[in-house]
């Protein structure tokens, strides 16, 4: 009897894939891996020209390529117009998630008139409050705490010490990564009299479906309206979104940005990590938005817009910030001499 090979055949990926199969179609692959490290049951892929000479060297058992790439390797290959989005749905196929035992814990708590369907998975300690919804399929991971009267839709990934303020949604088929914290109070304070008030927070957070939010992530709940992530919003880790945000549909936001209360983001939006972005301005549809990046005002036009300083040798970034500092001198100086070449000139 003849052994079975693990993994799965490259004709049977494609067709999952839709991507059209050049070369072995019957070769079998139960891994991705990168063109550099790659072994014989691995499939590896070319998205950057600059490793385009890995092709020659890799031990892969099969590629994923962009049409004008077919011709440089003699590899079974799946080729496609975008290699990058076919290696994301065959690394989902070939490395697909644990899925969860239905049931809750004997060491998870759930409150009175909460509602846990019965497909869910509630790991060790984790904790659901009073009339919280808990979706078909959904997970909440060990420690994790949903709050009273939140809900979690179907098909929903809470791992490791998520906590879910009350009142507060996550969406269907959203993950939420370890530490994240969904509807804290936004730093909403009042001053009288040489103290603080605190402004109770009255809004919820509320996250579309098909998201991702980091690990230590912080979406805070709504002043009085609601905090917004929408539909396929890609957060990573150790973002701050403020109270009253709105952040667009496909929006993917860097690790590391923060984004100060009551700014609304518009859909297919780019920002690069530590950008800083400040409250109550609006950033248009299609925006991108550089690493490090300080954006102080208002974005009118959509289009490409960075404000960070490149790296240079110390002591050359010492010569330039001095001019730096000297740059209002300099304008004075030319403004001067332009005044007295203006004069010669006249006379």
């Amino acid at each position: 009897m003849s052994e079975t090979v693990p993994g799965m055949a490259l004709s049977e990926i494609a067709a999952r894939v839709g991507a059209t199969v050049e070369g072995d179609g019957s070769r079998r692959v139960a891994r991705v891996g990168t063109l550099e490290s790659a072994g014989p049951d691995a499939i590896a892929f070319l998205a950057n020209p600059k490793y385009r000479a890995q092709l020659a060297t890799t031990g892969a058992a099969a590629v994923i390529v962009a049409p004008a790439d077919a011709h440089a390797t003699a590899l079974p290959r799946l080729v496609a117009t975008n290699p990058y989005a076919v290696y994301a749905k065959v690394a989902a196929l070939l490395h697909p998630a644990t899925p969860a035992e239905a049931g809750i814990h004997p060491t998870a708590v759930v409150a009175d008139g909460a509602r846990v369907d019965a497909s869910a998975s509630i790991a060790a300690r984790a904790v659901v409050g009073p009339q919280a919804v808990v979706g078909a399929r959904a997970f909440v991971g060990p420690g994790a705490v949903i709050g009273a009267g939140a809900e979690i839709g179907e098909d929903a990934r809470l791992h490791a010490n998520v906590t879910v303020y009350e009142r507060c949604v996550i969406g269907p088929r959203t993950t939420v990564h370890a530490g994240a914290v969904i509807g804290a109070d936004g730093f909403g304070m009042a001053e009288e009299g040489g103290r603080w008030l605190r402004i109770p927070q009255v809004g919820r957070a509320v996250v579309g479906a098909d998201c991702e939010i980091g690990a230590n992530t912080t979406i805070d709940r709504g002043a009085i309206e609601d905090t917004v992530i929408e539909d396929d919003v890609k957060l990573d880790n150790q973002i701050q979104i403020g109270h009253n945000c709105r952040i667009g549909r496909h929006t993917a936001i860097a690790g590391c940005v923060g984004i100060a209360g009551s700014t609304h983001i518009g859909r297919n939006c780019r920002i690069g990590g530590a950008a800083m972005i400040n409250g109550h301005l609006s950033i248009p549809d299609n925006t991108i938005i550089g690493g490090a990046t300080v954006v102080m005002h208002e974005i009118e036009r959509a289009g490409a817009y960075s404000g960070s300083f490149p790296a240079l040798p110390y002591r050359e970034w010492l010569k330039v910030s001095a001019r730096l500092r000297r740059l209002d001198e300099f304008a004075d100086r030319v403004r001067v001499l332009e005044r007295a070449l203006a004069d010669r000139s006249a006379k």
